[in-house]
């Protein structure tokens, strides 16, 4: 990559698997959209075509948001947190972030002692990844 990519690789701090935090935020409404984990690999592609990128902590493996439900995220901007531990994300997001369909991943809430749903799916999971019912 750039001299510049060099130089914000510089500024992060990885965890000890070579993660670092990455918040998905709605960039024009200010919708926080999900949390995930980026490796080196997963901010050059990012910044390479524009479209977000993420390291699966489950699959050992570099994924496009999107690359087998269609619901993409374009980087309008990305910022990096006092500490260099964490990565804001300012996406325009494609459809639903959140494999349950959600538009969000943070669709439940503390409220009276309780945890309570505040968002309902916007679309079935299976219409999503072509699974049968």
């Amino acid at each position: 990559m750039t001299e510049g990519f060099t130089a914000l690789v510089a500024e992060l701090r990885f965890d000890q698997h070579g993660l670092v935090a990455a918040l998905a935020q709605q960039h024009d409404t200010g919708e926080a959209l999900m949390l995930a984990w980026m490796n080196r690999q997963a901010l050059e592609e990012t910044l390479r075509t524009g479209m977000v990128h993420y390291w699966s902590r489950s699959r050992d493996a570099l994924w496009r948001k999107g690359e087998s439900s269609g619901q993409t995220q374009r980087l309008v901007e990305l910022r990096v947190d006092c500490d260099g531990d964490a990565l804001l994300l300012l996406v325009d997001q494609h459809g639903v972030a959140c494999h349950t369909g959600r538009r969000s991943c943070f669709f439940r809430a503390w409220r009276g002692g309780t945890l309570v749903e505040i968002a309902r799916p916007a679309v079935a999971p299976a219409e999503l990844y072509g699974e049968k019912e």
